[in-house]
């Protein structure tokens, strides 16, 4: 197996990964919080900021150094303008990860405020389809390499 197989094994098990988190913090996590009574809410979200964050980040820092790699090694079935919308999709969730989504945590990490979780609410929707895209893009790079090796009789 190549190396830039092993890159897109990378590439669709953390963008797959990423992508089910984000939908399940943006339909069950998230909404959750509005449920947490005052006075258990800042160690409510301490938990979930700690716990999330062992989760999220090395699965999000493999996913942006696998996606910069295939600017060095792509794919056969890949164009540069695939490599570059997939590199710039990280790019935005990055983005609105520490614009948006961070700034709202360290409002919330001091207690519940609705307008902070609204906030938080909406702009995740923003990450969410960011990752979705993500994800049809490596599948449909996974499915196009794998197709191509079947007709080479790989």
């Amino acid at each position: 197996m190549g190396v830039t197989m092993v890159t897109l094994l990378i590439q669709a098990a953390t963008t797959w990964a990423m992508t089910g988190i984000i939908w399940f913090v943006q339909l069950v996590q998230y909404p959750s919080f509005a449920q947490v009574d005052s006075a258990s809410f800042p160690a409510f979200h301490t938990h979930h900021a700690n716990s999330i964050s062992l989760i999220v980040a090395p699965l999000m820092i493999a996913e942006a150094i696998s996606g910069l790699a295939f600017l060095w090694a792509p794919l056969r079935v890949q164009t540069p303008s695939q490599i570059w919308l997939g590199i710039g999709l990280i790019a935005f969730i990055w983005t609105s990860t520490f614009l948006l989504q961070v700034p709202a945590h360290s409002q919330l990490a001091s207690g519940f405020d609705e307008r902070s979780w609204r906030m938080l609410v909406r702009s995740n929707w923003l990450r969410t389809i960011a990752w979705s895209a993500r994800a049809g893009l490596v599948t449909y790079w996974l499915h196009q390499t794998l197709d191509a090796g079947t007709r080479m009789g790989v």
